[in-house]
């Protein structure tokens, strides 16, 4: 029933600039924590940032000082703000969302499909 959509990814030149958004759609859910994750191609999944419905943020050591995480909980999306890109920040970036659902009672962690971004002069 709950699906999470990415859009924003793109081509962007070196010390550019991209924004992230992730919308949790459905019904009968209510979302806790959401984040993204980054992978590049045979690497881990790694941490990029997340924030809680409260609005507690983490970072992952590779983008402290170039993103930042927002989101609008009356809208259940989750937003990244990518500045200063550089060719190491290309890869798949993935919206992460802690989810419940109240009836009947489920709670797991749901991931979207990914979109790419590339970094590249």
């Amino acid at each position: 029933q709950v699906q999470l959509v990415e859009s924003g990814g793109g081509l962007v030149q070196p010390g550019g600039s991209l924004r992230l958004s992730c919308a949790a759609s459905g019904s009968g859910f209510s979302i806790g924590v959401m984040g993204w994750y980054r992978q590049a191609p045979g690497k881990e999944r790694d941490l990029v940032a997340t924030i809680t419905i409260g609005g507690s943020i983490t970072y992952g050591d590779s983008v402290k000082g170039r993103f930042t995480i927002s989101r609008d909980n009356a809208k259940n999306t989750v937003y990244l703000q990518m500045n200063s890109l550089n060719a190491e920040d290309t890869a798949v970036y993935y919206c992460k969302a802690a989810i419940q659902r109240l009836r009947p009672f489920q709670a797991r962690d749901y991931w979207g499909q990914g979109t790419q971004v590339t970094v590249s002069s």
